[in-house]
């Protein structure tokens, strides 16, 4: 099949252009949407800062031993020109879906977290009994928010629709989200300390194949300040990184997204982190791959 490839020097990796679509293992989308932020604005730069980050990274992956990119990897034409955060959804859904029947491992950038509903969406029809792992500060599960349904506030909630979930790091919601908690399906924060029982935890409620998706304020905001609602007392990127490997060599990931990434052009550091750690999940998920 012939897909509109993203052959400018901001494929992901700083690989060579016109990549192999058929046969590669790994498809980026770029998804440069900000619609419905409430505060600050910017997270639709992000997924360029991300690729142009991850141009100067390292292909070799010390931790694994491996260079994922030889799996393959193709970045797709960036999703936009959107109208309504609903066109949006569905934009993300088809061209996710497309993908997926492609037989691709999806790699959503983000954007705002809104991006991840057609993400989940398309993933949930592929895969029924799939849990969205949710690495965030906020819970999302609002119904609606600003009068739509597909807010960046509403992830969850939509998630919630057709998969099962499991939250990992929220400390900021709404007392109203706070009444609709499903026992045993949100980590919070502050409850974080033996990575190895959290890993547990989060492996108790994940059955079948899984999604993830990383909103990075989930992380602390003295390693992650580039994001649009930062909060304090987040997870480190070592902590992050641990338990995701946990999670990719334990049960089966089939997809994942990293949004929220506002970039400030006086610090590339987060930028680089952010690509840094898509590329360290491609590898997690290559060396588990069953």
């Amino acid at each position: 099949m012939t897909r509109d490839l993203h052959e400018d020097p901001g494929a992901f990796g700083g690989l060579p252009e016109a990549p192999v679509y058929d046969g590669a293992r790994f498809a980026v989308l770029p998804i440069p949407y900000d619609g419905t932020s409430t505060w600050q604005k910017g997270a639709d730069k992000g997924p360029t800062a991300l690729l142009a980050a991850s141009a100067n990274m390292e292909l070799y992956d010390i931790e694994t031993d491996s260079e994922p990119w030889r799996a393959g990897i193709v970045t797709m034409a960036a999703q936009d020109g959107f109208g309504s955060p609903e066109a949006m959804v569905e934009s993300v859904r088809a061209e996710a879906a497309a993908l997926i029947a492609d037989g691709r491992m999806v790699v959503g950038l983000g954007g705002e977290h809104s991006v991840s509903i057609g993400l989940i969406q398309a993933h949930a029809a592929r895969w029924p009994g799939l849990t969205v792992l949710q690495f965030d500060a906020h819970g999302d599960s609002r119904d609606q928010y600003e009068g739509s349904k597909c807010n960046h506030a509403c992830v969850m909630a939509r998630a919630a629709e057709c998969a099962e979930y499991v939250a990992v790091g929220i400390r900021s919601m709404d007392v109203a989200e706070r009444a609709k908690l499903v026992p045993g399906r949100t980590i919070f924060a502050h409850e974080i300390e033996d990575l190895a029982v959290t890993a547990q935890r989060i492996l108790e409620r994940i059955e079948g194949p899984v999604y993830i998706t990383i909103d990075l304020d989930v992380l602390d905001p003295s390693e992650m300040p580039s994001t649009g609602t930062p909060e304090p007392g987040g997870l480190t990127y070592r902590q992050l990184r641990d338990l995701l490997r946990v999670v990719c060599r334990e049960r089966k990931v089939v997809g994942f997204d990293v949004v929220e990434l506002m970039p400030r052009p006086e610090d590339r550091a987060p930028d680089f982190l952010a690509a840094r750690l898509v590329y360290q999940l491609m590898a997690y998920v290559l060396k588990s791959d069953r």
